[in-house]
């Protein structure tokens, strides 16, 4: 009856099942089946604090805690603010110490990078990469004045071959090129016949000529 209004009751959020003392004989009722099985049912948590260490009735059995005594209940359902404030504070400290840690511990590390030369002073590095570059950018111009060097020298050596190959520089030796009115060069006597009119080209212009002979 009791048990089942408390566990239907929303506002109830434990029950204490509990004795005022007495004999042996006064254990029988906490071992009733019928509580037992009303205990076992309950879905709020139920506390037997018979308080009898030698015979444990079978209520022991089916709560959800067993305590010693009835003050022992209270302590296990309502935590001791002292104690709980104490434990508080423990783990504060050990939060504060970890915390305290972590950040010694990375301000090393930001102490030793910023103790070492390049950040010291940055532009150490800066300075280093525009030497570097200087120094490629030298050598890339000597580089390209020396091969545009050795290909002006190429194509002078070119010319002059052309220049000493080239029926210009035969003429300006005093030959000539003797063709036909059909603009084939003559190569041999036999290729022309008298009265044929011919084409003398020289270093200087060009002269007209017949065959007389």
């Amino acid at each position: 009856g009791a048990l089942t209004e408390l566990d239907a009751d929303p506002a109830v959020d434990v029950i204490v099942i509990a004795r005022g003392g007495g004999g042996i004989e006064d254990l029988l009722p906490f071992s009733d089946e019928t509580l037992c099985r009303a205990v076992f049912a309950c879905r709020t948590p139920v506390v037997s604090a018979i308080g009898h260490e030698t015979d444990a009735p079978l209520l022991d059995y089916v709560a959800d805690v067993r305590a010693s005594t009835p003050t022992d209940a209270a302590k296990r359902i309502v935590p001791d603010l002292t104690e709980e404030v104490r434990l508080i504070g423990q783990a504060r400290s050990r939060l504060e110490r970890a915390v305290r840690h972590l950040v010694d511990r990375e301000q090393h590390r930001i102490d030793l990078l910023r103790s070492r030369p390049v950040l010291a002073r940055p532009q150490v590095m800066v300075e280093q990469r525009a030497v570097d570059v200087s120094a490629l950018r030298d050598r890339a111009g000597r580089s390209l004045e020396h091969r545009l060097r050795g290909a002006t020298d190429d194509l002078r050596h070119t010319l002059a071959r052309l220049r000493a190959l080239s029926p210009a520089a035969t003429l300006e030796r005093g030959y000539a090129i003797v063709q036909r009115a059909d603009g084939h060069v003559v190569r041999a006597a036999s290729e022309v016949a008298k009265g044929d009119p011919l084409r003398v080209r020289l270093a200087e212009g060009e002269l007209t000529a017949t065959v007389d002979g």
